[in-house]
Parts: structure tokens; sequence; C-alpha cells
């Protein structure tokens, strides 16, 4: 695994070649860290892409071209090592392709590539998603980066506050999918927003997942105890999920899905998944998400 770094004259990053994964996002003129450390203790990831799936399929398994296969939580792309395309002052590059193991468990020709652009006030990440062979390639593709929560010293999570809004106002309310057992229910629960605003309380989080569905917000943001947004992540994405594995772990994460999990008994083709892509042969798809601090 290699380290790669890159900064400007406001943010710091760090990316890992392993799943070309985000671990580091500092602002220069405060020294603040935004991204969760990895401890184990809570949860050993940062930032990792989720690809050719986004969380769990129905009974672990999922069919295509007749045939059936196994898949883990959220495929494999984020415990794959990348290799650098090419690196300026400013963007960097990565990329894996399918291999004998990866069409073991998912038969398509892939290339994903990851990108990292700096911005004035953060960090762009993009997406692609080639397709170099003969037939339709059927994916799903998500962010999962866990931002420090609280990040002011001296407060508490149960201080701080997660902003919901679209391009222009704050959202009023939110209607979230319910999970039982890593599986979408036909049920949801209806969040009602304080122009926005929803306190991170300590039971806000039994229901695992705060999942987004139909384009609900453009975007998401972490909040202090003073309101004011501290990180926020924008995409034009159909799906977010907002998840701690804890009210104690100091982190939550924000994260656009182009996908989701299986609903409850689904038995389908791969795809007929909810809120899947597909890339036809030779299309390159593509899509980027923002953070800013």
């Amino acid at each position: 695994m290699a380290v790669y770094n890159l900064k400007n004259e406001a943010v710091a990053i760090e990316i890992h070649s392993k799943g070309a994964e985000l671990k580091s996002l500092k602002k220069l003129s405060t020294g603040a860290e935004y991204m969760w450390k990895a401890d184990p203790a809570f949860w050993g990831r940062t930032a990792p892409v989720l690809f050719p799936f986004v969380g769990s399929v129905n009974r672990k398994e999922y069919r295509t071209g007749g045939k059936t296969y196994s898949m883990n939580q959220h495929g494999f792309a984020r415990d794959m090592e990348f290799e650098l395309v090419s690196q300026t002052e400013n963007e960097i590059w990565f990329a894996v392709n399918d291999n004998e193991e990866t069409r073991a468990r998912f038969p398509f020709k892939f290339v994903l590539k990851i990108g990292y652009r700096l911005l004035a006030e953060g960090v762009e990440v993009l997406w692609e998603v080639e397709n170099p062979g003969k037939e339709a390639l059927p994916f799903s593709i998500g962010a999962h980066p866990a931002f420090n929560c609280p990040i002011a010293p001296g407060e508490e999570k149960s201080d701080c506050f997660i902003y919901f809004g679209g391009p222009d106002k704050a959202a009023g309310s939110f209607a979230s999918t319910r999970i039982h057992d890593g599986l979408v229910i036909d049920e949801k629960d209806t969040y009602e927003l304080e122009e926005g605003y929803l306190a991170v309380t300590e039971h806000l989080f039994d229901c695992d997942t705060l999942l987004l569905e139909d384009y609900q917000v453009g975007k998401v943001a972490l909040c202090g105890a003073d309101k004011k947004p501290y990180v926020t992540v924008t995409m034009d994405a159909p799906v977010y999920g907002i998840w701690t594995p804890a009210h104690a772990a100091p982190f939550i994460c924000i994260e656009p899905w182009y996908g989701r999990c299986d609903r409850e008994g689904f038995t389908g083709d791969l795809k007929e998944r909810e809120w899947g892509n597909i890339a036809e042969p030779g299309e390159v798809w593509k899509t980027a998400y923002r953070i800013t601090v």
C-alpha cells in the first residue's frame, strides 16, 4: 500500500492506494482534522468507496445471467489495491480493473477510477466506471466517509446537529426507509426538522441508518452546538445514508449513494436492483461529490 498527499493554500488530504481511500482532510488555517481515524474499537475504516454493490444482498447472494453468486456487504473495491494513474499539484487519480478473482464473484469487466481534486474549501471526489466489455455492466457505487463528531473542543456528540438542505433552502422534513437485518423493509419513519436541523440525540441511530431515498436532499452537513456547518457533503445522488455505529462513537458518516441494499425478500436479477446503474459497452459512467470544510 502506498500513501499520497496533496495540499493547496487551504486544505491538505491523504489518500491510501488500498481502496483509493481518503484518510485525512485537514484545514491548514486551524489544523483541524475532519476525517475519522479508523479506530477499530468503533469502525476500522475512514472513507471506503462501495463498488460494485452498496449495502447487503438478500441471503448474501445475487443473480445474473441465470447464475447465482455470493457477495459480501458493499462489494469488494474497498479492499483492492488501486494503481496511481496520474498526479498533479491539485488532482490525483487511481484505477482498478476486474481480474480473475473479481470475475469469480462479479462476472463483468470494469475499470473503476477514483479521483480527488482540491478545492478552495475542501475536496471534490470523482468517480468513473468504464465498461470495456461486450455486455451491459450493472453496478452500484457509493461513498462512506466518516467525519469527526464532535469537532469543537469541549463539545459532546449530543451537542451537535445534522443539517439537511437542497440547493436553495433547508429541508422541512424527510422520510427514512427502515432497514432490518441489513435489508430494506416496507416501513418508513418521518423526521421533522427545525429550519433543516436535526439534533444528534442519544437514540437517533437506534434505527441503525437514516436512509433517505428519492433525491430528498442535495446536501448534508454536520454542525456544532452553534448550528454552524463545519463539514458539508454535496451531491446529486438519489440516496443518502447517515450512520454511526453507536452514540459513543465520535464520528458520523454522510454517505451519498447510487444504489442501496436489497429489499427484504428480493430475488430478482442484478439489473432489477433498486437505484442500480447500467454502463453500456464502451460507456464511461461519471459522477462526483464535494466535501467542504
